[in-house]
């Protein structure tokens, strides 16, 4: 049985701020979602967003209404991060930028979170601790989701990443590139122990049409697969630790990720 306020429509409230990052040297702009306080008699869980500019286009705060509703997940506290004008600099993998250099302050970008966003988010929202913590983002910003947590597992328990840009390669195709210099996947077998964290991942079987191994296979899915394997091989076991979500039809864009995002949420959050 649910507790009496759950027979009660859940009201969710919108603020937007932006906070001055000495770090990023920029101002970020934030949108945080969360229930109404006199909604809430329990604790809150705790999602980041990449990309956060693309709530609307998700359709974010009417999923989470319909979850609300319809008793399918606990009350999350939504940090919602908007990506800046060097979002291709800021996103990627923490000292291991690609082939074109891009991704050359994502290790910055991971010490914005660490030691500016989450140390304010309680004079933010006046919330500092949270049931369960998750981070989330899509293409280049989910391959960031998943570099931060892969690394920091005692502040996040748990990732979502949709249409992941795990093609992220340290050399370029033209000159000798092998699976081999995939830089997540060289992380993943470089780390010595299993992090403690659960992985959620997303990939439509429209999200592009390039094939570099002719395989009859798109990369987008090649690459999410073989990170899956890579994980396998430092004992991470499905479903317990990985879920995979295949779209058929699904595309690289907020239109797919948005149907997609109720089956997140479900597993990040769910009763």
């Amino acid at each position: 049985m649910y507790p009496g306020w759950l027979d009660t429509e859940m009201t969710i409230t919108q603020q937007n701020i932006t906070i001055n990052s000495e770090l990023l040297e920029r101002e970020v702009s934030l949108t945080i979602l969360k229930p109404e306080d006199n909604d809430v008699i329990e604790p809150l869980s705790l999602l980041l967003l990449n990309d956060g500019q693309e709530l609307e286009s998700l359709g974010l705060k009417s999923t989470l209404e319909t979850l609300y509703n319809t008793h399918r997940i606990k009350p999350v506290l939504v940090v919602a991060i908007h990506a800046g004008e060097n979002r291709l600099d800021e996103y990627g993998i923490a000292g291991k930028p690609d082939f074109k250099h891009r991704g050359g302050k994502a290790e910055i970008y991971t010490q914005f979170i660490k030691q500016e966003l989450l140390p304010r988010l309680e004079q933010l929202t006046g919330f500092s601790e949270f049931d369960t913590t998750a981070f989330a983002g899509f293409s280049l910003g989910g391959l960031s989701a998943f570099d931060i947590v892969w690394n920091n597992p005692e502040l996040f328990r748990k990732v979502g990443v949709f249409s992941g840009s795990f093609w992220w390669r340290g050399k370029d195709l033209a000159k000798g590139y092998t699976d081999a210099d995939r830089l997540m996947h060289q992380v993943i077998r470089e780390t010595k122990n299993k992090p403690a964290i659960k992985v959620w991942l997303q990939t439509g079987t429209k999200d592009e049409v390039s094939d570099r191994n002719n395989n009859g296979i798109i990369d987008a899915i090649d690459d999410t697969t073989d990170l899956i394997a890579e994980m396998e091989a430092k004992c991470f076991k499905r479903p317990d630790d990985i879920q995979y979500v295949e779209v058929v039809g699904g595309t690289h864009d907020t239109a797919t990720w948005g149907k997609a995002m109720a089956k997140f949420l479900i597993w990040a959050y769910g009763r």
